[in-house]
């Protein structure tokens, strides 16, 4: 891995405390202020990542090389592909992310014009590599993956000083953990300046401090990062899943959303807590599902829709995504999820 390079240039809703109250379309009213803000707007902040994808019968163990199937190379990163699932959603996204300045970076601008997403603060790094992932998928559509950061690991605070007029006036700032921990900080801690709503989705897992926490409005880990974050086993019983949202909720987020794949999505909020059932699919490829349940979210999260059932929608198009092969590839468009629910 190549190290950062500091000569990097410019490439050419729910009542959620603690974001602030809102006001007339497109206006939230912020100790006093009103700040104008684009209503549909969601501005990432996260990865790219090339991935290369390799189908096998099953995941191999450690020290054993196994014959592969179909092998592909797609666009990834937990940033890219919730940006592009919000996108594909109906959202006007922005991503900040950090890229190479080489092949894969030059794809990876073009893969991300494509979705019409706006690549303002989309820096390319002099020195260090796009970052790399390399995926296996089994029969059963589980994975195992490997990742080498690259130029996302110098996404620094710096870069969110850089994109401040865009977060300010988004509707939704979408956060998770593969950019350095700072830099993450760094964005929650601007939305909140400006009563943006944040909705950080904790992966890959890593231990969290109230530093992050306390301006997060909508958490949304799996059943292993629950775990992690809260010390909470995760069982089938409620009373399990409610001490694990107390724990965040404490912490600063005042709705938690625990994504249980086949099982479904408990839900706590300041309106009580739902069990939100999961739809049955036949899995081929798990890879990137639960970004396109955040990438949703946030998308749905900006039209006003109630929690459920932005949470609901967001549910569905995960479900319609696992049936396909990639990352960002498998992300379904709107028609596609409003066909789905109407089945």
């Amino acid at each position: 891995m190549g190290s950062c390079s500091e000569k990097t240039g410019k490439i050419a809703k729910p009542a959620l405390a603690p974001a602030a109250p809102r006001g007339a379309a497109g206006q939230r009213f912020v100790e006093g202020k009103t700040i104008s803000y684009m209503p549909n707007k969601v501005v990432v902040v996260g990865s790219y990542n090339t991935d290369m994808t390799i189908k096998a019968s099953r995941i191999p163990r450690p020290g054993e090389t196994i014959l592969g199937g179909k092998f592909a190379i797609g666009a990834g990163g937990k940033g890219a592909n919730q940006a592009v699932a919000a996108a594909r959603a109906g959202a006007r996204v922005w991503l900040v992310a950090r890229i190479g300045d080489d092949a894969f970076g030059a794809e990876a601008l073009r893969r991300i014009q494509q979705e019409r997403i706006n690549i303002d603060y989309m820096r390319r790094d002099q020195e260090a590599p796009t970052g790399v992932a390399c995926i296996v998928v089994d029969d059963a559509g589980e994975n195992s993956i490997v990742v080498a950061s690259g130029a996302n690991a110098c996404l620094q605070p710096e870069d969110i000083s850089a994109a401040e007029k865009i977060i300010a006036h988004a509707d939704v700032l979408l956060l998770q953990l593969e950019s350095p921990l700072a830099t993450v900080i760094a964005a929650s801690r601007l939305a909140a300046k400006y009563g943006v709503t944040v909705v950080l989705n904790p992966a890959p897992a890593q231990p969290l401090t109230t530093n992050l926490l306390e301006h997060v409005t909508i958490i949304s880990p799996n059943e292993v990062e629950a775990e992690m974050l809260t010390g909470v086993e995760i069982t089938d019983d409620e009373k399990n899943l409610v001490a694990a949202a107390q724990r965040l909720h404490v912490q600063g987020p005042s709705t938690v959303l625990i994504t249980r794949g086949p099982k479904g999505v408990f839900i706590s909020s300041v309106a009580g807590t739902h069990f939100l059932p999961a739809f049955q699919v036949a899995a081929v490829d798990t890879t990137g599902a639960g970004d396109v349940f955040s990438g949703c979210l946030a998308a749905f999260l900006t039209k006003d829709r109630a929690l459920t059932e932005a949470a609901r929608l967001a549910a569905a198009a995960a479900a319609i995504s696992v049936t396909r092969l990639g990352a960002q590839a498998s992300a379904p468009h709107l028609t596609e999820i409003e066909h789905f629910l109407c089945q």
